[in-house]
């Protein structure tokens, strides 16, 4: 059997393989089509290729990978659509997440919990609804997800969900769900491998120094990037990741050449050198993931005379929320 049709049995079942197997070859060449590669004919190519990850699942840029079995049809004959806001951290915290949150949905925000406040503002002014929460209880169950057409880690850290919640991420996903990760939801979750596959088949190895550099949109046709210029400044910390994404629709980069200090991070990684991606999309396990390393700064939020490339930030960040929850055309 192709190592593609054993990632469908083990993310579409037995009975769908069946029929995706008639397909034959064809199905396993256009798997990963419009997934980028970095250029091999360039001598400074970095840390790419770091290891082989498999995952098991049906993941990639092909919309067979896709399917929901109606669980939004809901949502999307009313257009109310609603995500759910993750910033739990069991490890290292972000400023601009704030304090803590109290248990339960939607507890009370302060004017310190900028990523929350934001989110909320930014589904506001663009037509979905925002919960937060940074209570694991809150995703204990597939059904209590289900209330959400995408889930939004945003800087979460280190084991935050338990047992009980990752079980429930990962039937989300089956069934159609949407996942946004934003900046350190890769240090999130390193021991578990599906969540690294959700992830592109990435996770966060280190940083250099917060700098600012120029970021690359590559594909101007996502939704996500549809209203981005070529070329745009930002600073952000420009992490460094093992593994390196694969099978994955890259959307953004950032010119390594552009950073004063370089790329090389805390803990020695050289950076990717020509190919540095900052943000991609794929199918995955039956649901769909947008994924962006940005996000650090708690001026992010705000405008362009503050902070350059603040609202660039946010057009991507809002596109890609409206992608991965179905709202909008996904990884095109």
């Amino acid at each position: 059997m192709p190592k593609l049709t054993t990632g469908l049995a083990a993310g579409l079942g037995t009975a769908a393989v069946i029929a995706v197997a008639a397909l034959g070859t064809s199905f396993a060449a256009t798997a990963t089509p419009g997934a980028r590669t970095p250029t091999a004919a360039k001598p400074n190519l970095g840390a790419q290729e770091l290891g082989d990850p498999e995952y098991g699942v049906c993941r990639g840029t092909d919309p067979r990978c896709y399917h929901d079995w109606g669980n939004f049809e809901s949502s999307r004959r009313q257009s109310a659509y609603k995500v759910l806001l993750y910033t739990r951290t069991a490890g290292p915290r972000h400023a601009d997440l704030g304090p803590a949150l109290a248990p339960g949905l939607d507890p009370t925000l302060t004017d310190a919990n900028v990523v929350q406040n934001a989110v909320i503002a930014l589904g506001q002014k663009n037509g979905f609804t925002v919960d937060w929460t940074e209570d694991v209880a809150q995703l204990a169950s597939p059904s209590q997800l289900f209330k959400y057409n995408a889930v939004i880690f945003f800087s979460t850290s280190r084991d935050a969900l338990d047992p009980a919640a990752q079980t429930s991420l990962r039937q989300y996903l089956r069934g159609g769900g949407g996942f946004v990760g934003v900046h350190n939801a890769f240090g999130t979750g390193y021991n578990w491998p599906w969540y690294e596959g959700l992830l592109g088949g990435a996770n966060y190895y280190d940083h250099g120094p917060a700098q600012t550099g120029t970021v690359r949109t590559l594909d101007r046709k996502d939704t996500s990037t549809k209203d981005l210029p070529a070329a745009w400044t930002f600073t952000d910390e420009w992490y460094n990741l093992v593994p390196f994404p694969s099978q994955v629709r890259f959307l953004a980069t950032v010119d390594e050449r552009s950073l004063p200090a370089g790329a090389a991070g805390s803990m020695g990684h050289p950076g990717h050198g020509d190919f540095h991606p900052v943000a991609w999309c794929q199918y995955y396990d039956g649901g769909r993931s947008w994924v962006t390393t940005l996000g650090h700064d708690a001026r992010d939020f705000t405008d362009n005379t503050t902070f350059p490339g603040a609202q660039e930030f946010q057009k991507l960040l809002t596109g890609g929320i409206q992608s991965a929850m179905g709202a909008k055309p996904f990884c095109r």
